[in-house]
């Protein structure tokens, strides 16, 4: 598991990962709970393949609205990714047919989860949809992977426009006894530049308010800029966030106090964040986190092993590794917060390594989400 070693009481500056207790985990969820976590993959209301290992789907899949034919939308055009893939034609045109049914016999139903001003943009999105649905069927016909693919990337942006106009105010606020730190009322896009090249990275406020307000108050402040990496793990992590000096964390410098967040974790069907505890600890692990581990560069806070709600600067890239953490079946989900995903990047993220640096971070879209503390 990730631990935090710092200088804070029995905690040093590093957060490393005690691989032996994790081949133990592995092991005895092998032998154990096979039949849960079977039945677990059974139940994730994600759809299986590509979308659960892809950042950007994971995110569509976490925008707070109730649409099922346009989330059946998605869905479709999904699968038609590994269907190419695996030449699945026959499939491919089931799938395209499915995405032209509901472009078609559910617009209405879509509009209706679309706020009234925003109707008319919602209108031309569909009909845009229609139209590459139709070049997808050109492309199918054709086994035109490469056109299909390309069509098919496209469609889900538009998909992804259209799910965002059904966000309507989102008017979470996190409890009380959190009022003293910032929180993200929606998302937030960061351009990080590194010596290896760019990263761009999408915050999710919606189902980890605190951790990604924390993360983008930070950002905004120029914290990360200048911050080397300071562990490596191939395959598993790659972690940031320590700074230079004797300080650990973030100190605000009105104060000079140490700023620790609560451990945030949002569970499909749940309608806020759990705080303060691990799924496995109140009996819920075989339900599964909003933002699961299942991506390359997910983003997720570290902090001590043994304080739940010790983390502060520090996070982690999670290096998705399919055949030994299976999408959503991970001993990450549940136990640590993810607040995000690499979007942009991912040839950049695998040459990163200890001691490369951050060069600059910043927000370039939805600053105006960060609420700054009530109290």
């Amino acid at each position: 598991m990730l631990s935090v070693f710092k200088s804070m009481p029995s905690v040093t500056k590093n957060i490393s990962l005690n691989m032996a207790k994790i081949g133990l985990m592995v092991c005895l969820i092998s032998t154990l709970f096979l039949s849960q976590v079977a039945q677990a993959a059974r139940d994730s209301v994600l759809p299986a393949g590509n979308a659960v290992t892809d950042g950007k789907a994971l995110l569509m899949y976490g925008l707070p609205i109730d649409n099922q034919p346009v989330r059946r939308l998605q869905s479709s055009l999904e699968k038609l990714s590994d269907d190419v893939r695996g030449r699945r034609w026959s499939t491919v045109t089931s799938d395209i047919t499915e995405a032209s049914l509901l472009v078609t016999s559910r617009r209405e139903k879509m509009l209706s989860g679309v706020p009234p001003e925003k109707q008319v943009l919602a209108e031309t999105i569909i009909d845009q949809m229609g139209s590459d649905i139709k070049a997808l069927q050109t492309a199918a016909e054709a086994k035109d992977a490469n056109a299909l693919l390309a069509t098919r990337s496209n469609s889900l942006k538009l998909v992804n426009q259209l799910e965002n106009l059904m966000v309507d105010d989102f008017a979470f606020v996190p409890p009380p006894e959190y009022a003293y730190l910032p929180y993200l009322k929606g998302r937030a896009t960061i351009a990080m530049q590194t010596d290896k090249g760019a990263l761009t990275l999408v915050v999710d406020g919606y189902n980890a308010p605190i951790t990604a307000g924390n993360f983008v108050d930070l950002v905004q402040r120029g914290f990360y800029n200048g911050l080397e990496f300071i562990r490596s793990e191939e395959s598993y992590v790659l972690q940031t966030g320590d700074p230079a000096g004797p300080k650990v964390g973030f100190h605000d410098p009105k104060t000079d106090k140490y700023r620790n967040i609560p451990l945030e974790i949002m569970v499909e069907g749940d309608k806020e964040p759990l705080y303060g505890v691990t799924l496995e600890e109140i009996g819920r692990f075989r339900e599964h986190p909003v933002l699961p581990f299942s991506a390359y560069g997910a983003l997720a806070m570290a902090r001590p092993e043994d304080e739940l709600n010790g983390a502060s600067s520090q996070f982690f890239f999670f290096l998705f590794e399919p055949e030994l953490t299976p999408a959503g079946l991970n001993l990450l989900d549940g136990r640590y917060a993810v607040f995000g995903y690499l979007v942009e990047g991912k040839e950049v993220l695998e040459k990163l390594r200890q001691g490369d640096k951050i060069i600059s971070a910043e927000v370039v879209d939805g600053l105006d989400n960060l609420v700054q503390p009530r109290a």
